[in-house]
């Protein structure tokens, strides 16, 4: 059963997210995801960072998890290619603290001491969810 009918409104924000599950020929797997912010108007961040047109990115951003039928993490590979200020890539390496992590049991809370607060980037690591699902 879809929705009410909403008041009047206008869109003005899109996130998507999208997730891939890749068997691998060593077989492993690739579960990959990414996340894509889009306005529909040009804007600045309040804090700085330069301007977007309409539909152009603010976040866009890749995240890989190389994993066995086991759930264990043998890779973790992050990447920012859209994000409204220059550092956010900077914690990219930081993803690659959950190689040897399993999916499971307590897997938000592993991703919390190992990519909590400035050690992670809030928007990959709302992608660390929908992967381990």
């Amino acid at each position: 059963m879809p929705l009410s009918t909403p008041a009047p409104r206008k869109l003005m924000h899109t996130r998507a997210i999208e997730c891939k599950g890749y068997e691998r020929e060593d077989g492993l797997w690739d579960i990959e995801a990414q996340l894509v912010d889009t306005k529909t108007y040009v804007h600045t961040r309040r804090h700085g960072g330069r301007e977007r047109q309409a539909g152009e990115p603010v976040h866009h951003m890749w995240l890989r998890l190389t994993i066995d039928l086991d759930m264990q993490i043998h890779d973790a590979e992050a990447v920012t290619e859209s994000g409204p200020y220059p550092y956010c890539g900077d914690i990219t390496p930081n993803f690659k603290s959950l190689i040897g992590v399993k999916i499971g049991r307590g897997w938000r809370r592993e991703i919390n001491t190992r990519l909590g607060g400035i050690k992670g980037c809030t928007h990959l690591v709302e992608l660390l969810g929908p992967l381990g699902t």
